[in-house]
């Protein structure tokens, strides 16, 4: 319910789906904590990855500053509870399918892309590289409502946005079949929040000595983790299953002082 919440609290504009519309106003001055979208006609809020691609823009030291400091706050909860996009990797996973997991290498990944298509490149560029060549969010979002509301952009499509297609085609099967597949594997914003877990006010703490073993966290992680080991984790998103399947109340939510 909470990212249901969360989604329509930064998504408030649905009807533009309708007309193609835009909201320009002066909320757009803001990013919204998630991956969402500038030009998804629901959203309100910018997001922090497009707008710290103007590197060097006043903006992208704003989204840069406000990301270090909601993951300082509260980390990959953010992932977990805010993230439209999360939301719907969330819906895609319920869809009943074979579930495979993640070679522990390509979790990597996410980490390489916010160095080089929200860093390197845009400074090499002046593009933003990562809502440009990558982003599966934008895409969905974005990049296919108002293709179906533009006649104008359907006549300009390329090579580009079939790349596009194809990045979220890929996202959308490894939902089905990955819990939280583009969180893991692809997303800078998570990435970010993720090197910071360590240092969130909020956290998930284990007490080792009223663990008893019995692996009921472990098997309840969405994330394959050993939460009474990995609650430090930057792939922990801070869902919270561990700490309600707890029968010992050894995993614990927390404020860092």
């Amino acid at each position: 319910m909470i990212q249901i919440a969360a989604m329509l609290l930064t998504n408030p504009h649905a009807a533009n789906f309708l007309s193609g519309r835009l909201y320009r106003g002066e909320l757009k001055n803001f990013c919204a904590p998630g991956l969402n979208c500038w030009s998804c006609p629901a959203a309100m809020l910018s997001c922090p990855i497009g707008a710290m691609q103007a590197v060097g823009g006043k903006f992208g030291f704003y989204a840069a500053g406000i990301t270090i400091l909601i993951g300082l706050l509260i980390g990959r909860t953010v992932c977990g509870f805010l993230c439209p996009f999360g939301l719907i990797q969330e819906l895609l996973n319920k869809i009943p399918s074979p579930e495979f997991k993640l070679p522990r290498r390509l979790l990597r990944v996410k980490f390489f892309l916010p160095v080089i298509f929200v860093l390197i490149l845009p400074l090499a560029t002046a593009l933003p590289t990562f809502c440009e060549f990558i982003c599966p969010a934008g895409t969905l979002e974005a990049g296919l409502p108002l293709i179906a509301t533009h006649e104008e952009l359907r006549r300009v499509i390329g090579k580009l946005f079939a790349l596009k297609i194809s990045i979220l085609l890929v996202v959308i099967v490894g939902s089905v079949v990955v819990h939280r597949f583009f969180c893991r594997v692809m997303c800078p914003l998570g990435a970010i929040y993720g090197l910071l877990n360590k240092y969130s006010l909020y956290r998930i703490d284990c007490a080792h000595d009223k663990c008893i073993g019995c692996g009921r966290c472990k098997k309840v992680c969405p994330i394959e983790l050993d939460p009474t080991i990995d609650f430090d984790s930057v792939e922990c998103v801070r869902c919270g299953r561990c700490v309600d399947i707890c029968p010992t109340k050894a995993m614990n939510r927390s404020l860092k002082v």
